[in-house]
């Protein structure tokens, strides 16, 4: 993973569509920025690329899935039926239903990839029904996720997931699931916290990668000796990711959240204005225009430096955004206190939640119409918003730390209502993840 290169037309939106209140942006920062950094991993060892191949991710703490028993006879091209990909199905709408007779593909304990505060079984999360839903598209089935189908179908091939904590999430939720039938080795890493992560598996030869990159374009990120705002530049796309374009097959682009903090916002090094900047002279342009340019710059280059890479197109998703679900103070007993999804019609989608995954579908349909001539290119939005919302019982909550009330219930207790649990909800994101794959394979073989 090449890191070497540093950090190098909408008009600006009317004040009329500043919609959130200033406190929101306000406690938005304080728990986006607090989460961010109770996530990374701890640990004291110095940032570094490794000059051999890591020993193996997990080595014994993977533990394979056991065959599956034989169908009972009559149920064999039922099943067969099912798996086979739905060309064009709509996996947007649909409803939460209670299974609770198949579980995760992994758990707390036998997957060493998951992150320290999204392990809520480890950390003593009492109720388990979260892990009895499984997501019914309205149109067809979604079957359950086959690692061995996937690692078949990016065989020799480098998938990487960019964007920002929820990228992550999304990317060691992919790991999980694919490491109960082999084993990854860690080859790469580098960057503060190792932010850049590179895992190889050696018997399919597939390579799986996660780039932070939290704007998807160029972007500085506040710091204590700097500015109290991010620095985002609309027209160039971060390279961090970008200049490694060449080597990846297939991208899994997730970013927004981040766009809620304060930033200021440069075009050619322009300023065109900010958002939530007390005390700074700039003029409060929002977000929203700025994230829909954000998008633009990026499906743009993508599609542009794959045109020139002789027509050698490449496979992109979009994964739309994802709302939290804070109920109150994020640092109170009881902020995202759910233990079932909502009912039919009990949330709708609305709001910020709801223009943010316009602007990205939007941006997805005009990109892909753009790259009509570039042979091979695919792109498509992974369009989980919906799905996610209705999920309030998925996130970590107070179980980011272990056992958080063994001394009894506390009136103050972190809680993270943003990323979600593994095993959990999000593994559904890449069940459809593989089915949208499975129909471009079925396609591309009809041809």
């Amino acid at each position: 993973m090449g890191l070497t290169s540093p950090f190098k037309e909408q008009p600006p939106q009317s004040l009329t569509r500043k919609l959130l209140p200033w406190t929101i942006y306000a406690l938005a920062s304080i728990i986006l920025f607090w989460l961010y950094f109770y996530s990374l991993p701890f640990t004291n060892s110095p940032v570094h690329e490794l000059s051999r191949p890591a020993p193996a991710l997990v080595s014994s703490s993977f533990s394979s899935s056991s065959p599956a028993p034989p169908l009972p006879e009559g149920q064999e091209d039922e099943e067969e039926r099912k798996s086979e990909p739905q060309p064009g199905c709509d996996y947007t709408n649909g409803k939460w239903v209670q299974d609770i007779t198949v579980g995760p593909l992994y758990n707390g304990s036998s997957c060493g990839t998951i992150k320290d505060g999204q392990n809520c079984m480890a950390h003593g999360r009492p109720d388990l029904e979260f892990l009895q839903w499984r997501w019914s598209p309205n149109q067809c089935p979604l079957p359950r996720f086959d690692p061995n189908t996937f690692l078949d179908i990016l065989s020799n091939r480098h998938i990487a997931f960019v964007g920002d904590s929820l990228a992550r999430n999304q990317l060691e939720s992919l790991l999980c699931m694919l490491s109960s039938v082999s084993a990854p080795n860690l080859v790469y890493t580098n960057g503060e916290d190792n932010k850049f992560r590179k895992w190889h598996f050696p018997r399919e030869n597939v390579s799986v990668s996660v780039y932070w990159s939290p704007f998807l374009v160029k972007g500085l990120e506040k710091s204590s000796t700097g500015p109290d705002y991010n620095r985002l530049f609309l027209d160039s796309v971060d390279e961090r990711w970008a200049s490694d374009l060449g080597s990846l097959d297939m991208l899994v682009l997730s970013f927004g959240h981040w766009y809620l903090l304060p930033a200021v916002y440069f075009k050619r090094d322009s300023i065109l204005g900010c958002h939530y900047c007390p005390g700074a002279n700039y003029t409060e342009i929002g977000f929203y225009d700025v994230l829909r340019k954000a998008l633009r710059t990026t499906l743009k280059a993508v599609s542009e430096r794959s045109r020139a890479n002789g027509g050698k197109g490449k496979h992109v998703f979009v994964t739309t955004f994802v709302p939290s679900h804070f109920e109150g103070d994020w640092d109170k007993f009881g902020a995202c206190p759910k233990t079932r999804p909502f009912e039919e019609g009990e949330k709708p989608l609305e709001g910020m939640d709801a223009e943010m995954r316009k602007i990205e579908l939007e941006e997805v349909q005009s990109a892909k119409e753009d790259a009509r001539d570039i042979d091979g290119f695919r792109l498509e939005a992974l369009d989980v918003t919906r799905l996610s919302l209705l999920r309030p019982d998925g996130h970590p909550g107070p179980y980011m730390y272990p056992f958080p009330f063994a001394n009894g219930i506390k009136d103050r207790v972190h809680n993270d209502c943003v990323h979600w649990c593994l095993p959990g909800p999000i593994d559904t994101w890449n069940e459809i993840l593989l089915e949208v794959i499975k129909g471009w394979t079925h396609q591309s073989r009809r041809r």
